[in-house]
Parts: structure tokens; C-alpha cells; sequence
């Protein structure tokens, strides 16, 4: 299997490759909006899944509440202050599919934005990946496969706004590539940097994670699932939520 740090590296890889493979689909395929959504809906409910039934149960096992609670809040402060931040710089609408993006044109400095915003989006699942290996029994294989089926839509989503925005094919594939790559890396650094700290410090750093997750599928995934899919979206969330859900038992 080679050194834990290895894998780390290597599982963090495999959840990114998945907006690659996304953006790929957005990019390529003719998909309609309305499918679009109802594949984002569907993300969105594994990710629920992942982070309530794996990433806070875990945490609340390593650290207890307090450290749950407070890490939980923290994630989603930093995530909403950041995305603040870029939402005023142009990324506002970094995952929608339709035509919200702006381009370059419209906001001078939005690719960079909608880049960056992108890569917050991705690194708290991705330091979580590595996070959970670090009791020394492998990886979450739920956590990983719950991001990498919620990668896809992801992907698929940003990169057909993108499109519809102008973005030409080397900065699309660049920005979800390089993601990949630093999700991977991400990984590695949960797994390297917190091994020597506390059970309550992993536990907060591990709900922070769920709390950013939590926090950036309201803001950026959710709303592009309910304005194409409208009143299905509770249900393809809730079937997703399910899937996950199963495969979470299954891997018991």
C-alpha cells in the first residue's frame, strides 16, 4: 500500500480527479440545465450525508461536543467571510450553469475570483480526507467516495457557466486541474500536519470542515440545484442523502 502519507496524498487525488471529470462533462456535453441541477441536488444530499453521519460523528467521538460545536461554527464563519470577500470580486456565481458568471469583460479580475472561490470550495473536504486517517485504521472510504460523487457535479456545474461566460478551454481546465492537484495536497497536509496535535484539536479541525462543507452548499450548490429543478430538488437532495447513507452501512 506504501506510506500512509502516500495514500493521503493519493485518496485526496482520486476525490479532486472528480471535478476534472465534471468540468470535463460540463465542458463536452450538451447537458440541459435542468439535468445539471438535478445531478447538483443529488451531490449536495451525499455531501450532507458524508459530513452529518461521518465527519461530526467522528468528531464528536475524537474531541466531544464543545470541540464539535465550536469547530462546526468556525468552518462556517470562515467560509461565509471569505466568500464574501469573493463574491465582490466576481465569483459570486461560481457554480452556476447557466449564464449568472461574469466574464472577464463584465468584472475585470473575476476569473481569478471565481478560481480561488473554487478552491475554497474544495479544501475543506479535501483536508477532511486526510484528517481521517490519522487514527491509523485507513482512510474514510464513505467521506471519500461521498466527495468524489459530489465532486462530479460540482464540476460539471462551474465548468458549463464558465463556458456560457466566455472562459476558454486552458483557464477551465486549468483552474479544475490545478484543484485536483491541491486537493490532493490538501490531503497529504491533514494527514502530516495534525497527526502531533490533540484528539479535541482534530475533532475542531475535522467539524470545521463539515461546517465550510455545510456552509458552501447553501451558497453555492443549492441554489443552482432549485432554480432549474424547482420543486424535485427536496427529493433528488433527500435520494442522495440516501445513497450515501446506504454506502456509509455497507462499508461497516
Amino acid at each position: 500500500m506504501g506510506p500512509v502519507w502516500l495514500q493521503a496524498l493519493g485518496w485526496g487525488l482520486l476525490a479532486g480527479s472528480a471535478l476534472v471529470i465534471g468540468a470535463l462533462a460540463g465542458y463536452r456535453l450538451n447537458i440541459s440545465q435542468r439535468w445539471i441541477a438535478a445531478i447538483t441536488a443529488f451531490g449536495s444530499g451525499v455531501l450532507i450525508s458524508a459530513l452529518s453521519l461521518d465527519l461530526m460523528e467522528e468528531s464528536f467521538r475524537r474531541g466531544g461536543f464543545i470541540s464539535s460545536a465550536i469547530g462546526f461554527l468556525v468552518g462556517a464563519l470562515i467560509f461565509t467571510a471569505a466568500n464574501g470577500v469573493l463574491d465582490r470580486w466576481g465569483a459570486k456565481h461560481r457554480k452556476r450553469s447557466g449564464t449568472q458568471q461574469k466574464s472577464e469583460k463584465d468584472h475585470p479580475g473575476s476569473g481569478l475570483a471565481i478560481a480561488v472561490g473554487a478552491l475554497l470550495d474544495g479544501i475543506p473536504e479535501s483536508i477532511a480526507i486526510g484528517v481521517s486517517m490519522l487514527q491509523g485504521l485507513g482512510v474514510s472510504l464513505v467521506a471519500v467516495i461521498a466527495i468524489f460523487l459530489a465532486n462530479i457535479p460540482e464540476g460539471l456545474s462551474s465548468s458549463s457557466g464558465m463556458k456560457k461566460a466566455g472562459r476558454s478551454p486552458f483557464y477551465i481546465f486549468s483552474v479544475w486541474g490545478a484543484i485536483a492537484l491541491i486537493s490532493g495536497l490538501a490531503s497529504l497536509a491533514g494527514y502530516t500536519l495534525f497527526d502531533r496535535f490533540s484528539p479535541s484539536v482534530i475533532a475542531a479541525t475535522t467539524a470545521t470542515a463539515a461546517g465550510a462543507i455545510l456552509a458552501m452548499l447553501v451558497d453555492t450548490m443549492i441554489p443552482e440545484a432549485f432554480e432549474f429543478a424547482h420543486a424535485f430538488t427536496g427529493l433528488i437532495t433527500v435520494t442522495g442523502f440516501l445513497v450515501a447513507f446506504i454506502i456509509s452501512k455497507l462499508a461497516l
